[in-house]
């Protein structure tokens, strides 16, 4: 459209390994992003937790803002994506108690078995209809009922991360819907807070806050930012759940065809008009989580390009310090399918020694063990397309619908071998793109809050026409059935070894 004006949005992304602040524009034809800031998230151990650095990651926020704010383009709203699973407790005068916790910290794993022991795993899926994992937030806050009794009681708003960054911006204390979903404390088919199960879980739910749909325009930015080209800036809030922002900017080739948001978690899935609980579900451990526009997201987590980040910062601790794309095309020179993990497996979760882990679980299963840093790399790739092709089995029995392709966003759709091997895996055509999606998928929203764009399918149009997409097609053969048989085998096995419900370990970007 000739002479129509460029609207500029801002779009914090918040992932597990990094951060960025984006500007992100349309054109009426096209999305573009320009980056303003890229910085490491780096939680670090405080008061015996694993906490966020949630100071370092506002500051490295305004640094962004800042540069924005000096530009001659005006920005017209900021919003703020970040991870599932964590928040803040705010007391009454709008400040943190303290630095959130990270889902990786241990601390769930008590409050985990005493809910399960308590009113048990189905009551859990019945009431939330999401996934019954020990990192759920509603186990953080059974734990915080647990280690300090006056905690929640001094608590006077609960909000999830993206919403803490929101509530600075803006001074609001509302808690956005998508993030709030994936707390297993929200009732996906009633709508609301489940608070008859955190009455029975003994949680209080006095500070539990309003929740707002994305997209909602939920103030000015505070004064102090609101300088320069961010002067009359709104604070709009995007699917505040990275992977409900990223799905938002899958430019879906078919319809029904399956998403993964592939970045530190891999978030495997469907886009449906309803919540799926059933039995069916249940068993296969599907989530449902809320999207953009009524959507709600039937998915599974899987651990994701985790292990392989953890792989590669001990090697670089260790000296050698190998690119992600060299790592993948050495990996793509040695044999595949020889060495297999179970990528959900909870050895995973934490930070450490990775390589160290993936060698001493296939020495635990009586597998090939993996030696060198390719066959190390190849044994993740490989894993984690067997789980890939695992989700898409667990859908199938779900929904009773094959999936026609597969679309893959995040950073993940950067690594040329996954993305071949999960089409090869799956049987499935698989498009790569756009890398950003997360920061995409934010901005579009809140675009579309300012009237650019007329609905999901509008917005996943102009996505389309901005990615340059690349496709790969699955090859024939290769062992992939009888290499599924053995990774079924070993998720079974690690099942009976652990006591949480079935395929347990996962979260989100």
């Amino acid at each position: 459209m000739t002479g129509r004006a460029v609207k500029t949005v801002a779009a914090v992304d918040l992932g597990a390994e990094s951060g960025r602040v984006i500007a992100a524009s349309f054109d009426g034809n096209r999305l573009t992003m320009e980056i303003a800031n890229r910085f490491a998230n780096t939680p670090r151990v405080q008061g015996g937790a694993l906490r966020w650095n949630i100071e370092d990651l506002w500051a490295r926020i305004g640094e962004g803002l800042a540069g924005l704010a000096g530009g001659s383009r005006p920005v017209s709203s900021v919003g703020v994506d970040t991870w599932g699973v964590d928040y803040g407790l705010l007391d009454s005068g709008g400040m943190l108690l303290d630095a959130p916790i990270s889902y990786r910290d241990d601390r769930n794993a008590a409050s985990f078995a005493l809910a399960l022991q308590t009113v048990g795993a189905k009551r859990l899926y019945a009431a939330t209809g999401v996934q019954v994992l020990a990192i759920n937030t509603v186990f953080g806050l059974m734990a915080d009922v647990r280690d300090d009794p006056t905690r929640l009681a001094r608590a006077r708003t609960l909000l999830m991360m993206p919403d803490v960054f929101h509530h600075r911006l803006s001074g609001a204390r509302t808690a956005e819907y998508t993030g709030v979903s994936t707390t297993g404390a929200f009732d996906m088919a009633g709508n609301r807070w489940a608070t008859e199960l955190l009455d029975e879980l003994g949680v209080p739910t006095h500070m539990l806050p309003e929740i707002v749909p994305p997209g909602t325009d939920i103030g000015a930015l505070v004064p102090d930012l609101a300088v320069g080209s961010l002067r009359d800036a709104r604070v709009i809030v995007p699917p505040g759940h990275d992977t409900a922002s990223a799905v938002v900017g899958v430019p879906l080739t078919d319809p029904g065809g399956l998403y993964i948001s592939s970045g530190t978690w891999s978030l495997v899935g469907l886009e449906t008009s309803s919540p799926v609980v059933t039995a069916q579900s249940q068993r296969s451990n599907l989530t449902n989580e809320g999207g953009y526009a009524n959507t709600i997201r039937l998915l599974r987590n899987v651990m994701g390009l985790w292990i392989l980040q953890e792989c590669r910062r001990q090697w670089q601790r260790e000296g050698t310090d190998i690119s992600y794309p060299d790592l993948a095309e050495m990996a793509s020179k040695v044999q595949g399918l020889v060495s297999i993990v179970n990528p959900d497996d909870p050895a995973f979760l934490a930070p450490g020694d990775m390589p160290a882990r993936v060698r001493q679980y296939c020495v635990d299963h009586g597998l090939p063990v993996p030696q060198t840093i390719p066959e190390v790399v190849r044994c993740v790739v490989d894993s984690l397309a067997l789980s890939y092709r695992a989700v898409v089995d667990y859908l199938v029995d779900a929904t009773g619908e094959r999936p026609p392709s597969v679309n893959i966003v995040g950073g993940g759709a950067d690594n040329v071998l996954l993305s071949q091997l999960t089409a090869d895996a799956t049987g499935l055509p698989v498009s790569c793109g756009p890398t950003e999606g997360t920061a995409l998928g934010n901005g579009a929203v809140q675009l579309a809050t300012l009237g650019e764009f007329d609905g999901l399918a509008d917005i996943r149009q102009a996505v389309a026409a901005s990615t340059m997409m690349r496709r790969y097609e699955p090859r024939t053969g290769g062992g992939w059935d009888e290499a599924q048989a053995v990774f079924r085998r070993l998720v079974a096995a690690d099942q009976r070894t652990d006591p949480t419900p079935p395929d347990n370990p996962r979260d989100r970007t």
